[in-house]
């Protein structure tokens, strides 16, 4: 037995672009109508998002039953709150708001097994097949097929932004423009020259060093974000979706009740 690929490095190492969407409802039947649109990964949320460990769970199963990978935006804190995603077979995990070198070592030692970090061993939950998984297999395959996507999303890690692409073990990095034009104090404006120039530096570091980057960006920008070397796109949300949806069902129903 050995630990399932993700789809997400397949395609990216394949030289492929993935799409991704956000979805914040805990409720796993919304990842099903993902799965069925053909959308390669999921973006799950436990930074802003009241998700618990359960509700994962059940987001990691309807993924893996339509063939998508899931990605858990973790909380920062204990080394426990990175790598229980990972034991429930999530296929990556994103770290919000790396903000040094040192930082994403911290990160790298907690998430990555021997010879590279040292996350706790386990292996007797899904990702290791509930013991199934001989122990070396483990360590090899998490290493390989589990993805660690660290967030660069503050002005501060880009002083160091080529050393930490450079490490050994950060498999993603991921540009955050809202928290960018926040921290640079311009919130919101996200044509401002000192994020152009960061987004545009994230995909080069990535891209040196032999790792992938990823953003969020819509349609009409993924010319534009392909071309700076961005291989992973987070399009949308299902929060947005809804919205769009209730406001429709709203305005039409307004539009209508005129003519009665």
């Amino acid at each position: 037995m050995e630990i399932r690929r993700s789809k997400v490095l397949d395609k990216m190492r394949a030289g492929e672009v993935v799409l991704s969407t956000k979805v914040n409802i805990a409720d796993s039947r919304v990842i099903e109508i993902a799965g069925l649109s053909g959308i390669d990964c999921i973006w799950t949320d436990m930074e802003h998002v009241g998700n618990d460990f359960a509700e994962i769970e059940k987001q990691n199963l309807a993924t893996k039953a339509y063939g998508m990978d899931i990605m858990v935006r973790v909380q920062r804190g204990c080394y426990s709150n990175m790598i229980r995603p990972l034991e429930l077979d999530a296929s990556g995990i994103m770290v919000p708001h790396i903000m040094s070198l040192e930082d994403a070592k911290n990160v790298v030692y907690m998430t990555k097994f021997h010879p590279i970090g040292r996350r706790p061993i386990d292996g007797g939950n899904a990702d290791g097949g509930f013991g199934y998984v001989g122990l070396d297999d483990y360590l090899k395959q998490s290493n390989e097929r589990k993805f660690v996507c660290v967030q660069i999303e503050d002005p501060e890690p880009m002083a160091e932004l080529d050393e930490i692409a450079a490490l050994d073990g950060i498999d993603m990095l991921f540009f955050g423009p809202a928290d960018f034009s926040h921290g640079i104090g311009a919130p919101g404006q996200f044509d401002h020259p000192q994020l152009v120039e960061a987004r545009r530096k994230v995909a080069e570091a990535a891209r040196k060093h032999g790792k992938f980057a990823g953003t969020v960006g819509g349609a009409s920008q993924l010319a534009e974000l392909v071309k700076m070397g961005y291989s992973y796109i987070n399009i949308g949300a299902d929060v947005s979706a809804l919205r769009r949806h209730f406001s429709g069902i709203y305005n039409d129903f307004n539009e209508a009740m005129k003519n009665i």
